[in-house]
């Protein structure tokens, strides 16, 4: 671990830096210190945050903040990462921050540490060329992205709201572009319905199907209740919503056995046309429908809805970032709701946010790995919304 310092304002060594901690959810793994050295060199204000929850684990969180006057424009990203997988099939070691035939490698790389590192030498090179901003700099970064999410920036923004601190605007640095930089800025996402779905009936003999009342055919019946037709057509800024079944089990080795229960679990991804309590109720209205063809069997549903879906309308925040994108790549960002979701589903109740990093293509995978030449210019691009922000 680098000594703090002073400045990295090559945002290639300082992504190589974080990359090099082992930082899987919730673990800490020293970024969150080095960043935190890092940016209470360029004279940020630095708060570690730790935030639990009764049956997840503690997180630590960082929010610093540069100047103390409105407007106040935050960065927001995430240090966690996702497991390696297979270690062994790698080419370059997940946590050495290798850099190979232009490209850095490591686990983090694309999401997100590139994008943080990005942010922090943008910063860095504007304040080397225009001092403080009229305004203030803050950088909002949890370690409980990748995980439940819990106790990660929903609870720095509570802590923040009752200190009475105001967020004016926020880019979240997710890798939003899907396969060259400059290509989609997120202003939105779709909602995420996860669903288990339990049916009970009586077990019995095969050949004897009069005395058992089968569940794996109710559950069939049920599901194909829900996908048969399209949730909807699409919106304004959103795509279709979608119900995809994940997995369907039975657990019955004996082929000669009618089981007593089977279960299946879905996701539903959905636009503005809905909520997630109004799709939970259509669910259970369908399913009611459906057993009641089945005196003797009954369901359990359960529910848990991680975001509903959100739009951030285009604007100055968008417009900028699409401009800098822009004359840094010449291309002209598509403005998308596309994608999962991300952290940026609890910062729209604050303020205006705009999602854009890195390229998503490896994100998650094994060799996960960004162009050194993408973070140079990404720094560039985030360096331009600072002075087009601030002027």
């Amino acid at each position: 671990m680098p000594e703090g310092t002073g400045v990295l304002r090559d945002p290639v060594a300082l992504a190589q830096a974080l990359i090099r901690c082992p930082s899987v959810t919730p673990i800490e793994g020293g970024a969150l210190d080095l960043l935190q050295r890092e940016l209470s060199a360029l004279g940020f204000q630095c708060h570690r945050l730790t935030f639990s929850d009764e049956g997840t684990p503690d997180v630590e969180n960082l929010y610093a903040r540069l100047g103390t006057a409105a407007p106040n424009l935050c960065f927001a990203g995430h240090t966690d990462v996702v497991p390696v997988g297979d270690e062994q099939s790698w080419s370059a070691g997940p946590f050495d921050g290798e850099i190979r035939d232009g490209e850095l490698f490591g686990r983090g790389a694309t999401d997100m540490k590139g994008a943080i590192a990005a942010f922090v030498s943008a910063v860095a090179a504007y304040l080397a060329e225009r001092g403080a901003p009229a305004g203030s700099i803050s950088l909002l970064i949890t370690g409980d992205e990748e995980g439940p999410s819990i106790n990660g920036t929903r609870k720095v923004l509570t802590w923040l709201a009752e200190r009475g601190e105001r967020l004016d605007a926020c880019i979240v640095g997710e890798p939003t572009n899907p396969a060259a930089l400059g290509e989609m800025i997120k202003i939105g996402r779709r909602g995420s319905l996860q669903a288990k779905l339990e049916v009970k009936g009586v077990q019995g003999h095969t050949a004897y199907p009069h005395l058992a009342d089968n569940p794996a055919h109710h559950l069939v019946r049920m599901l194909h209740a829900v996908t048969a037709q399209p949730l909807d057509e699409g919106t304004e800024h959103f795509q279709p919503s979608t119900l995809q079944i994940s997995t369907v089990d039975i657990g019955n080795p004996a082929g000669n056995v009618i089981p007593a229960q089977a279960s299946a679990a879905f996701n539903i991804r959905f636009n503005d046309s809905h909520t997630g309590a109004a799709l939970e109720a259509w669910l259970r209205e369908v399913f009611d429908r459906e057993i009641a063809q089945a005196p003797q069997a009954s369901y359990e549903l359960n529910v848990r809805v991680s975001g509903e879906s959100f739009l951030s309308p285009p604007g100055p925040l968008s417009d900028l970032l699409g401009d800098a994108a822009e004359a840094v790549t010449g291309r002209r960002p598509e403005l998308s709701t596309t994608g999962g979701t991300s952290d940026a589903r609890f910062i729209k109740d604050y303020c205006a946010v705009a999602e854009f990093g890195l390229i998503s293509q490896t994100m998650h995978q094994v060799d996960e790995r960004i162009p050194t030449a993408a973070v140079q210019e990404l720094s560039e691009i985030y360096r331009r919304v600072l002075e087009g922000y601030f002027a």
